[in-house]
This record gives C-alpha cells, structure tokens and sequence, in this order.
C-alpha cells in the first residue's frame, strides 16, 4: 500500500512539475510574467526546441559590445580591473581620474555620452560587409542598462547618453532587415564587482576603502543623488573566498568554488530586466556569458528565461557555454574566442573579436587588431564545422570606430562581396577540411580561448562547405607557385566520385585542374584578392 501511494505521488510530481530541482535561489515572476506556450522551465521541454534554420543559413553577425567601459580604453572588464591595486586599469582610472576610494566607476558613467553615435549609419555598414544579423550590448558585467530599463535606475536614459540605446540599435537593425540579438551578462556582477569593496594594502591610501560600500544615503549633495549605489556594484554581502586572489572569480564562474550565493533580490532583478528587454525590443537571440544559463543549478531564473522567450518567438537562438550533449539540443553553444576542430551536428556559434571585448587604446597603438585575412579564414574554418561566427568590432566611447578597424571592415567586405556564395546558406560537407591544422588535435579551454591554435593557416589547409548544388573548397591562402593539390579529391576517392571536370574560381572563372591518384590538381592564376580563394565545383 505504501509502494502504491509513493508511486502515486511521484506521477503526480511528475504531471504538476513538483519534482524540480529544488533551486537555492528561485525566482519569483511578481514583476515580469514568463509567458506561457508549448515550453516549460524544464531541460526536457526545452529541447523540443530547435536551433532554426534561419541561424544556420545566416553564419556571420557583427556584435556591438558597446557601454560604458570604453571611456577610458584601458580594456576590457576595467571596471572590475580598476579596483585591483597595481593592475594597469587601477593605474590608469588613479592617473587620470582620481583614486578609486574618491572616484568610482558609477563615477564613469556620466563620461559615457556617445555623442558621435549614428546607429543607422553603422548598422548599414555592418550589413554591407556580410552580417546577416546584428547583437548588441543589453547590460555587462558592470550591470548599467543600456536602455530605459523598468528595473535598474543605473540606466543609459538616466545618465551618460541620457538616451535609449537598445531601442535606437532596434530599429536600426529593423530598418536594414537585420534579426537583432541581445546579450546579458550582469548576472555576475554580484562577484565580479567584489574587488570594489577592497582597500588599497600599500601606499598613502592604505586601509581606504573603495567606493563598493557606499549607501544611498552617501549620494547628498553629489552628482549621484537619489541613486543607490548598492544597485550597481551589488556588494552588499560577504566577499566570496579568497575574493583578494583576482584570479579565484574563474573558477567560481559557475558559482561553485566557494562565491557568494547572491540573493533571491538580485537574480529576480536580472530576471526582471531580461523580460523587460525580451518584451520591448524583440531579439531574435539572446546571448548569455556563463556556465549553461545564467545562475546554472543554484537558480530557476535561465530555464525561465529561455522559456519565456522561446514561447514569445518561434525564431528564437538561445546562446549557453560549456554545455553537454543533452543542453545542445535545448540551447545554441557558444565557443568563446576559438572552435572545435571537428563537425559539430548541431549548429554552433564562435564569438570573438578583432581587438579587446572593449575598447583599448593600448590594442589601437600598438596595431594589435586581427587581420581581415584573419577573420575571413577563421570564418571559414568556424562554416566548415556547422558554425557561426559573431564578431565583435570595438567602438570607442563616443560610439565610433577607428581607422585601423575600418580597414579591416573593408578588407572582410571586399573579400565577402566575391565569395559570399560560399559562406551564406552552406552546410558542412563529409568533412570539414585537409592539412596542418585540420590533423592537430585542437582541446578547448574552458568556454573555447584557443583562436591562437588558428593563427596562420596557409593554402597548405584547405576547407570544405556545400550547398545542394556545389562543394566549395577553400585553402586558405594561396600557394606561392600557383599550384593546388586537394588530397580529398584525389580520383577513386569515396567522398565525392563523380569525375571533376570543371572548377571555377569565384570571381575569375574556369581554371585548369585534373584528377589524379594524389588530389584534385588545380593551377590557379595570380591572386584575385588578398586573402583566399575558393573554388566551386558542380556536384
């Protein structure tokens, strides 16, 4: 009798969704109401839903990570790195703007007016070069709103640009026919800020503590009146162990390793923000800088959230890191700066970027931004293996981009403007390439970070894509003899046995090839551009 009663009660769960996980810290929907439809808050509901088609057709979409930490181009996560006595970032914000005890980074945030800012103009030039969708930055890890956000009073309507960012992005993308992706990534800031309740341990400051403790009521008479300071850095709370080792914030980014359990407030008022910009703006893709999604295993608040938007748009990409095989199926990976060296069945995305995530002078003098010939076969390696590619082209503080990355637009555009057939609407072939680099065996750190194992490829590695019609095969680079022998299409080979007799290439035409036992030998003319070639085969 007990037996039948315990089996009754677990089918009841079950039906009712009572068996959950019990989450340390669940979200309430007080606020922001998730909606409802065919998915539920559940991996397996979640994985009804599949990566569409549009997403894999698109393969390249430029990203604007864009907000307030390029006002001084010190770098990327410089409102975090400010606060680490002795880092380049403290340095400079001490040199230039005054001592992190006296001058905080909310302090920042009035310099952050984007006063060049022309959205239309830049999101055409982005579409003119290839994106086929376009991401911009909701909120970082510094957690200021780039918008008129309900829920976070540290917004860009209230101060800095004093205007709503996101909505001028939207209808920019809107307007040249761009699906628009948004990315939160103030989930963290719980941790990230902790460096901001510190004190510097040497010099004539020593024991002064940073602005990270300071209260509403600190703000009388300051620029900042009426603001909550504690709404922005969110350190109301213990540090997490050994929070002064500044590396320790990486291996708690799963919020394990002993960080701070955030409070049940704060992961609501993500939540919150995240449906806020959801409802408004529409995004077709969402992109999340964590483990799986965001609050992984302490939090009800990612499966939520990826519930929410997958039942309010069918087109929806949801982005998750370091997922296993079962999470694939519910979510679109994300590799972080790097790829697999592999064919990867589900669709896949590599977001990277030609400088630091943020505006940094340092890159810019020092010439240090990747190549156009960089992007371009990185790309093409990413397309091989079922992948996209974000890019992430840096905009300085006042919402414009330099010469040296205009340069690189126009050398991914000129490439792009002669071989984009290749790219666009393909899909992997039997396998995704040939040579040096294809044979390494390429591991993966944590999220990705390993585009250096990538750097230098030559027209000795060769890539392959197709579409019902075509192989197209690309080496990337072009040999200096002029001569080009792909192994993979060697006569007799089982990948492809109709007999080769003709092959283009793009942009210049019918060229010389035959068939023999070592590869498909092609001589090719002198270079038509100054990246790669790609030559187009009838299947």
């Amino acid at each position: 009798m007990h037996k039948t009663i315990t089996s009754l009660l677990l089918a009841l769960a079950c039906a009712t969704g009572l068996h959950a996980q019990d989450y340390k810290v669940p979200v309430t929907d007080e606020n922001e109401k998730m909606a409802e439809g065919q998915y539920q808050p559940k991996w397996e509901s979640l994985r009804n839903h599949k990566t569409p088609e549009w997403f894999r057709d698109a393969k390249f979409g430029i990203w604007a990570h864009w907000g307030p930490q390029c006002v001084e181009g010190s770098g990327d996560w410089m409102a975090r790195e400010m606060y680490m006595e002795g880092s380049y970032a403290y340095r400079y914000h001490k040199e230039h703007y005054g001592h992190p005890s006296e001058v905080g980074f909310k302090d920042i945030l009035p310099l952050f007016k984007a006063e060049k800012w022309d959205p239309d103009k830049l999101v055409e030039r982005y579409k003119r070069l290839g994106a086929q969708y376009f991401f911009v930055l909701g909120n970082h890890h510094d957690n200021f709103d780039l918008w008129d956000s309900k829920y976070q009073e540290w917004n860009a309507v209230n101060m800095g640009p004093k205007r709503d960012l996101i909505d001028g992005w939207a209808k920019a993308a809107k307007k040249h026919g761009l699906p628009l992706g948004i990315s939160f990534h103030a989930d963290h800031a719980w941790t990230w800020y902790e460096p901001a309740q510190r004190y510097d341990l040497n010099g004539p400051k020593t024991g002064q503590y940073y602005d990270g403790h300071l209260t509403k009521a600190d703000g009388k008479g300051k620029w900042w009146e009426g603001y909550d300071p504690q709404k922005l850095y969110a350190q109301n709370h213990p540090m997490s162990e050994r929070s002064w080792a500044n590396g320790t914030i990486h291996s708690q980014w799963a919020w394990g390793g002993g960080a701070a359990l955030p409070s049940a407030e704060f992961v609501t008022n993500f939540y919150d923000r995240t449906l806020d910009a959801i409802n408004r703006y529409e995004p077709d893709l969402i992109y999340f800088d964590v483990t799986v999604v965001p609050f992984h295993d302490i939090s009800d608040c990612g499966l939520k959230i990826a519930s929410h938007f997958y039942n309010k748009n069918p087109r929806a990409v949801m982005f998750g890191k370091i997922l296993d095989e079962e999470q694939r199926q519910a979510l679109t990976w994300d590799v972080e700066r790097g790829a697999p060296n592999e064919i990867v069945p589900e669709p896949w995305q590599t977001c990277n970027c030609i400088g630091g995530w943020h505006y940094n002078t340092g890159i810019y003098e020092r010439g240090g931004y990747k190549s156009a010939a960089d992007v371009i076969k990185q790309l093409v390696d990413i397309v091989s293996k079922n992948g996209n590619l974000l890019l992430s082209v840096p905009l300085r503080a006042d919402g414009t981009y330099d010469e040296k990355e205009a340069a690189v637009l126009d050398g991914i555009e000129a490439w792009m403007n002669v071989n984009k057939e290749s790219i666009f609407g393909t899909r992997p072939w039997v396998k995704f390439g040939e040579g040096p680099v294809a044979d390494k065996d390429i591991k993966m750190n944590a999220q990705g970070f390993n585009d250096g194992q990538y750097t230098g490829m030559t027209s000795a590695d060769i890539r392959f894509n197709q579409t019902k019609k075509y192989l197209y095969v690309t080496p990337l680079g072009w040999p200096a003899d002029g001569k080009l022998v792909v192994k993979s299409l060697a006569k007799g080979n089982t990948a492809f046995r109709k007999s080769i007799t003709k092959v283009e290439l793009l942009g210049y035409g019918k060229l010389k090839a035959r068939q023999t036992a070592d590869g498909l030998e092609v001589e090719l003319p002198k270079p038509t551009n100054d990246i790669a070639p790609v030559l187009k085969i009838a299947k």
